[in-house]
């Protein structure tokens, strides 16, 4: 069995990284094919079928994935409804989450008013306050006007939404936000228009998820209004009710460099622990009953009674990957006990596996999903481990020790992988982490959730304060960072931890160590000397190129401001320059002060040391970028052909566009003209200066395809043979314009809302590669 559900994962991996879905009869046809094998000769012992039976549950697992892909990408919203007002009725289907400018919320769309509109069942929604960005001239009043103030979980409401078809920014290394989404069927996405009709029209849906997120909701409320001001506040909540975004974004680097990230949300030891406890209490108060006893023996109630109470802290906690692992693991472990049978904890383990599987088959593309397995996994792995010399505590602290030697060594490849990081304090952190939130932080939080103790809530975020301290005092220690390492490496190192981890006598377990070493020395590759990489983030409606050398890293600006909790500088330009192995830019380009262009630079500026930053913006300590600047690193040479040392002067009142830092850069008889927001009269200007150094390969249109710019005598002089327009999927600003994009003609062109990344390699020749189609996904467009 443990070997068929195995090769069923692997089947629904293997659809996880198609470019596109088979033909839904080829789908149907290979999950039946793989149930008509498999099921008669499941319980054959020769090695032959076995393997075969095997085979056909990879085929299961894939057309099992398949149909339900299909099935999902099905419910879409018609791409002629893209950007058009639609009314729906709904319900708000999970906890809001408020933001800078308004609440944002998942809805579950009951009944489409706008005749022959065709939109999904479920779309993620924001309303705003104020000004949106999306429609500059509607001031969204509403919730207000309608003395609402807010929406919660479970309300039925008529909406008049804008909306659009998923999409998200495609990066190197980058958050898949499309994946999210189709994990959670969320099918479109948009906000909430002020002109319609939008009024609730029913406090609560009576359904029993939309209950239980209410629950979740009340209990929020009821933690944040008796913490009012307290800085610990959101952990206590993310514990209870698995609202991970209530805790704020400083307390997430502690938790990162200290490696405990896994302890704030809904993780198998917390769902284990409340499974013992009310498991535990149920037993002991069921043998106080004769009659009790001699209806249901009081282990078995017990264990009933914990199975329950853990799918019912899943629940409560939003049913996270691993809560769902725990949930699921113990509610086939209270079957097989109350069946009579014994059930190995590895049989256990696959069967969480595949029920986890069966209901989210997108499970596999999460890291949370192969590090909570991976961990439970090893802690298998090392249970069988007898420590013979040892006895009482002494052989308890022994396994203890053991099982966090195991989990700290054997998940570092895939944190490497998915993080590029590894906390080097990380044992010692858990040590003083685990016990205290799981055992007292953590029920105490349960407790005051369910019993209106007056000072408990009080107390516990008291002790939880203590915890903080400790862990933010050991986040102040150094945290190992390296680039991600490739696949094969990570193979290699797995195994290689497994041949560590035998059992004691076991001879050479020290070999193992050799197979780690790959992903800890293997780095990415680099340009040679003389050429140079270029790659054009995909930030959305704003504008980052990273742009390397042999041994050095420039960053062209720094992407958009999103809102006030985030910007294009943690969420997409440190994740890509951690994954290259970049410690340490040698030079940052901020060009003028737009937000979409300089959003990111206190993020970047932040995290890792500039040794020179060239910037127009007079509020940022700065060498001001001026023409005639030049400089060469390893036979590449970079030239700042604008503004002109008039123009940036002290005394210049040139609006912000007009100052933007125009870098030319040379490698191996080729280039690449970056030129940020000019416009028509700096085209002039520059044409006016020297047109013949503008003459360039590949050309980064200038103000991302705008109006203003991109003059015919411009785009004649540059003479690019491609060109890259930085451009927000459905921009509000409709770039690039079309009779733009007429005047660069029949040339090569390339939109980062369309094509993701973009990496331009300067050497014999300029050549330009697309993410979304050297790893493009099933789910892409969709």
């Amino acid at each position: 069995m443990r070997l068929n559900i195995l090769a069923f994962a692997a089947g629904v991996f293997l659809l996880q990284v198609q470019q596109e879905l088979p033909g839904v009869w080829l789908q149907l046809s290979i999950f039946l094919a793989g149930l008509a094998v498999a099921v008669p000769l499941a319980r054959r012992p020769h090695f032959a079928l076995r393997i075969l039976v095997a085979i056909a549950c990879l085929g299961i697992g894939f057309g099992w994935a398949a149909l339900r892909a299909e099935w999902r990408l099905a419910d879409a919203l018609a791409p002629e409804w893209e950007g058009w007002d639609v009314e729906v009725i709904g319900v708000i289907a999970e906890l809001p989450q408020a933001f800078s400018r308004g609440q944002r919320f998942s809805f579950d769309v009951e009944q489409v008013l706008t005749p022959e509109a065709v939109v999904p069942s479920r779309v993620m929604v924001s309303w705003y306050r104020g000004e949106h960005d999306g429609d500059p001239s509607a001031a969204i009043e509403a919730l207000a006007a309608l003395g609402a103030g807010t929406v919660h979980a479970g309300e039925r409401w008529r909406l008049t939404l804008r909306l659009k078809r998923p999409h998200g920014n495609a990066n190197p290394h980058g958050f898949d936000y499309e994946a999210w989404l189709l994990e959670r069927g969320i099918r479109a996405t948009g906000y909430v228009r002020p002109k319609g009709e939008n009024k609730r029209l029913d406090d609560l849906a009576l359904q029993p998820l939309y209950l239980i997120e209410r629950l979740r909701e009340s209990i929020r409320s009821r933690f944040l209004a008796a913490l009012p001001e307290s800085e610990h506040a959101g952990i206590l909540v993310a514990l209870t009710v698995g609202d991970q975004r209530a805790i704020e974004g400083d307390y997430w680097k502690v938790f990162a460099r200290t490696g405990t990230t896994h302890l704030m949300s809904i993780s198998g030891l917390h769902v284990t622990m409340v499974a013992a406890l009310l498991g535990g209490l149920a037993g002991m108060l069921w043998r106080r009953s004769p009659r009790l006893m001699l209806l249901f023996p009081a282990q078995r109630a017990a264990v009933f009674v914990g199975a329950l109470a853990a799918l019912l802290y899943a629940l409560l906690a939003g049913f996270s990957v691993p809560a769902q692992r725990t949930a699921l693991m113990l509610a086939v472990a209270a079957l097989a006990l109350l069946s009579g049978r014994r059930t190995a904890a590895s049989r256990t383990l696959t069967l969480a596996l595949a029920a986890v599987l069966l209901l989210d088959p997108w499970a596999v593309l999460a890291p949370g999903f192969w590090l909570s397995f991976g961990a439970v996994s090893l802690l298998f792995y090392v249970a069988s481990e007898k420590v013979v010399e040892l006895a009482g505590w002494r052989a308890s602290v022994s396994r203890w020790s053991a099982a966090q030697w195991a989990v700290s060594v054997g998940t570092l490849p895939l944190l490497l992988l998915f993080f590029q990081q590894f906390s080097l304090v990380s044992p010692l952190a858990n040590a003083l982490a685990i016990p205290a939130i799981s055992f007292i932080v953590t029920p105490l939080a349960l407790l005051a959730a369910f019993l209106p103790v007056p000072g408990l809530l009080l107390l516990d975020h008291w002790l939880l304060g203590w915890v903080m301290q400790g862990l933010t005092w050991l986040a102040e220690f150094p945290v190992y960072t390296q680039p991600a390492p490739p696949l094969w490496c990570v193979v290699l190192a797995l195994s290689g931890i497994g041949w560590m981890l035998l059992p004691r006598g076991f001879p050479a377990r020290w070999l193992g160590l050799l197979l780690l070493l790959p992903a800890v020395w293997v780095t990415p590759a680099r340009p040679p000397s003389g050429q140079a990489w270029m790659t054009v983030l995909d930030v959305g409606q704003g504008l980052a190129v990273v742009v390397q050398t042999a041994t050095k890293t420039l960053l062209y600006d720094t992407g958009p401001l999103y809102s006030a909790e985030s910007d294009a500088g943690q969420r997409v330009i440190l994740p890509y320059l951690r994954a290259l192995g970049v410690e340490a830019l040698d030079a940052m380009v901020i060009t003028h002060s737009d937000s979409d262009h300089s959003g990111g630079a206190a993020s970047v500026l932040t995290a890792m040391p500039v040794a020179r930053v060239i910037s127009s913006v007079p509020d940022i300590a700065a060498e001001p970028c001026v023409a005639g600047q030049r400089w060469e690193w390893e036979g590449v040479r970079f030239s700042m052909l604008h503004p002109s040392g008039e123009a940036a002067g002290p005394k210049a009142r040139a609006k912000p566009n007009n100052l933007s830092c125009v870098l030319r850069v040379e490698a191996s008889g080729t280039s690449m003209l970056l030129t940020s927001d000019i416009e028509a009269v700096d085209e002039l200007a520059l044409l006016a200066r020297d047109a013949t150094v503008l003459r360039s390969d590949v050309l980064l249109v200038p103000h991302h395809g705008s109006r203003t710019s991109s003059t015919p005598a411009f785009i004649a002089a540059v003479a690019a043979r491609q060109v890259i327009y930085p451009v927000g999927y459905r921009n509000r600003f409709g770039h690039p314009r079309a009779d733009v994009v007429a005047r660069y003609g029949d040339t090569p062109s390339w939109r980062s809302d369309r094509h993701g990344a973009l990496t331009v390699r300067l050497a014999d020749g300029a050549s330009v590669s697309s993410y979304r189609e050297t790893h493009r996904r099933y789910w892409y467009g969709r």
